[in-house]
């Protein structure tokens, strides 16, 4: 019998309460709870065989992976190799990577790029095939990209043939709440068995059970007050598997790109790391360049160095922003590379085939996650974890630019191919969600105010450069909020916002104690207090206390 065609034991759900006559168990072989390239790549992936369900908190395009410009790495060219590659990644990763984890995505990294050419991404090529171009971190020309929007071409490749695939069942305006688990059931089983799921056009939430179930949720960067990321990015993922019991690694270590648009009518627009890979340089306004007083590789370091690098100019001096200079390069060059920055800038009155661009960190990634295996397993059963929510080992104190989508090919197909070897499962009785005991929200500003005040406490006490104090200060802020939203959440029907700020706070917290477990200095962590880095890379886990039975 095929994967497709197994029949799962849904009986009538268990009512608890009094529930709305809408209210259904939708069921699925496979639940995708994110529609990024980690999400959209497995359900394709697994569409032959499987009926998918797919979530997305907005449309099918709204997702950090369609905001990546520069491109994806791999070792596609005859003067590279896989060790240099590898080398490369631990390097920047100060060596807290997973070695095996690190050769794993490394090795597989032609084939996820020769699949996706496959499907129609269509990379920028040049007279001897596809071009590839150098980031900061980087010993060669091992980026393949599509001119500098990259995300937005895989992702609009893969999303025509999502939308067009009968076996993928599209939920569009949809968030997930949480996670059903043995806890949930009463049984204490370290099993998913699905998700609660809010639609947010008209409010009904629904509960879909699948044998197995994907987090492809993408970061937390709008925990930060400045970011690069979508508005999607609020850590969803990482809180709810928290939650569901699994381990949570290395959360501390949160990547601030260095060069996020400084310019008031620019919300969260990224310069590509490919701009300086190209021979752009970082000067001051009077013109000076200051990268090679902090890192021999200058412009080319790898972004922690010179998030901090910037940091420390713009405190140093007062500064509101420094400059990225690439208009030595010519126009053709520039309009030829850089199409989309191009034209963004100018339409802010920039013109960056004559000025350099005004330009500030902004938090970009986020490193740590979910621990998962080579097979994109969690701790719990039934329940896999692929892309930026992970903490597979790839990217250990700093991510190397480019690594992240070929990251979320390699191990969304690793968690297809454990899903399709896997035997039979007939799933319990699963509850139906309960709002018997709740009311509508009477004070919906809490919400947008506990949002802006979280935002703006994290910038400011756990951003680029952190102290014990701090990072306290932070916690105990954290701990405020905390007691406050689930009051909220106990009391009141959930709502899209309402679910994105637990999630948010809840992934602030794991971002809090990490840092404060971690006594050095390493990577994308750098304490005041703890100025130097440890002889021995350890990670940071916390464990959610599971309750007594």
């Amino acid at each position: 019998m095929t994967f497709c065609n197994r029949i799962y034991g849904f009986a009538r759900a268990i009512f608890v309460g009094k529930l709305s006559s809408e209210n259904s168990v939708q069921k699925f072989d496979v639940l995708i709870i994110g529609s990024g390239l980690a999400g959209q790549s497995a359900a394709l992936r697994l569409a032959s065989q499987c009926k998918v369900a797919l979530v997305s908190k907005r449309g099918l395009e709204d997702s950090a992976s369609g905001w990546a410009q520069g491109g994806i790495a791999a070792v596609l060219d005859s003067s590279d190799s896989i060790e240099a590659h590898i080398h490369d990644t631990l390097v920047a990763g100060a060596w807290l990577n997973d070695e095996k984890a690190t050769r794993f995505v490394v090795e597989n990294g032609r084939r996820a790029i020769e699949w996706l050419i496959e499907q129609g991404v269509p990379f920028t090529k040049d007279d001897i095939g596809y071009h590839l171009t150098r980031e900061g971190g980087h010993s060669a020309r091992r980026v393949i990209h599509v001119a500098d929007a990259t995300g937005s071409a895989v992702q609009d490749t893969l999303t025509r043939k999502v939308r067009a695939n009968p076996n993928i069942t599209v939920l569009e305006d949809h968030i997930a709440i949480d996670l059903i688990t043995g806890d949930k059931l009463g049984t204490g089983e370290m099993r998913c068995f699905g998700a609660y799921i809010l639609n947010t056009q008209d409010g009904e939430v629904v509960t879909i059970g699948a044998a197995n179930t994907l987090l492809a949720t993408g970061g937390a960067g709008k925990v930060y007050l400045y970011t690069t990321n979508p508005d999607t990015s609020t850590g969803d993922g990482i809180a709810m598997a928290y939650r569901a019991g699994c381990r949570v690694s290395n959360m501390e270590f949160i990547q601030f790109h260095p060069t996020c648009l400084y310019h008031p009518q620019a919300k969260s627009f990224l310069i590509s790391e490919a701009v300086r890979g190209e021979g752009g340089i970082l000067r001051l306004q009077d013109g000076t360049r200051f990268m090679p007083e902090h890192d021999d590789r200058a412009e080319l370091a790898p972004r922690d160095i010179v998030a901090r690098a910037i940091d420390f100019e713009m405190k140093k001096r007062g500064l509101d922003c420094v400059f990225l200079d690439i208009s030595h390069k010519g126009e053709a060059f520039i309009r030829n590379h850089f199409p989309n920055i191009y034209a963004r800038c100018l339409e802010l009155g920039i013109d960056i085939t004559q000025a350099p661009i005004p330009v500030v960190p902004a938090a970009h990634y986020t490193c740590g996650g979910v621990v998962s295996d080579l097979n994109g397993r969690t701790d719990v059963a039934g329940l896999y974890v692929a892309g930026e929510a992970s903490c597979t080992g790839l990217h250990g104190a700093n991510r190397l630019a480019s690594n992240s989508l070929l990251e979320c090919l390699v191990f969304a197909e690793a968690a297809v191919n454990d899903i399709l070897a896997k035997k039979n499962l007939t799933l319990p009785l699963l509850p139906l969600w309960d709002e018997s005991r709740v009311t509508d929200a009477d004070e919906e500003v809490v919400i947008s105010h506990n949002w802006d005040e979280l935002r703006r406490f994290m910038w400011d006490y756990v951003g680029i450069v952190r102290t014990t104090k701090r990072l306290m200060r932070a916690g105990h802020r954290i701990a405020l909020l905390k007691r406050e939203i689930d009051e909220f959440y106990a009391n009141f029907r959930v709502s899209h916002d309402l679910i994105e700020l637990r999630n948010l706070v809840a992934t602030a917290d794991l971002i809090v104690r990490c840092a404060m477990q971690r006594k050095e200095s390493r990577g994308l962590h750098f304490s005041r207090d703890y100025p130097e880095t440890a002889n021995k890379a350890k990670n940071t886990v916390l464990r959610r206390r599971r309750p007594a039975r």
